[in-house]
This record gives structure tokens, C-alpha cells and sequence, in this order.
């Protein structure tokens, strides 16, 4: 699935929403935002924490400051990311998380 003519797939794991086709290179939260997804997204710029998603894929590490970001607002969890800091680059799979 995914790679061929740099397009990767990106579903959800609430099947309501249809798997979206996207190029590579592109920034996941203005892809998300722009097809009305379940995701929410606040400031773009990895400060605000509204964006912080579940994600099932291959991803490049997180920086020090979305890793510090990600300490705050996902403590323990492995898989949580600042989608408005993903670079699309691979199939994904995620979620929003729930801060409850």
C-alpha cells in the first residue's frame, strides 16, 4: 500500500473516516485539516499540544523540542506525535488522543 507515485495512505482507526491518499513530503496536520478529519489541530507550530495523535507507522525520530512537547502531554506513550510536525514519508495509521 502506499509508495508508488510518492503517495502514501493514511487511515484512522475510527472507520467513519476514509483512508486519505497523500503525497510524500507533505505536512500532515494541513493535509488532515484540509479533508476534515477527526483530528484538531490549534496553533501549527508544535506549541499548543492539540494535535498530539497515536500514530502506527515508520517516522523519523521527534526532535528535542516535540519530545519535550510530547513528555508533557503523552508521558509513557511511545507512539503519541505533534502531527503538525510529521512530514509525511510512510503509510500511517492514527488516532487523536483523548486527555482525560
Amino acid at each position: 500500500m502506499g509508495s508508488e507515485n510518492n503517495k502514501h495512505v493514511v487511515s484512522f482507526f475510527d472507520p467513519a473516516f476514509e483512508p486519505l491518499s497523500i503525497d510524500r513530503g507533505e505536512m500532515l496536520s494541513e493535509v488532515l485539516d484540509a479533508s476534515n478529519s477527526p483530528l484538531l489541530f490549534g496553533c501549527r507550530t508544535g506549541i499548543c499540544g492539540t494535535c498530539v495523535i497515536e500514530v502506527e507507522g515508520e517516522l523519523p525520530e521527534a526532535d528535542d523540542e516535540e519530545k519535550e512537547l510530547l513528555e508533557i502531554y503523552a508521558p509513557d506513550n511511545p507512539k503519541a506525535r505533534l502531527a503538525c510536525q510529521i512530514e509525511l514519508n510512510s503509510d500511517l495509521r492514527v488516532r487523536p488522543l483523548n486527555f482525560e
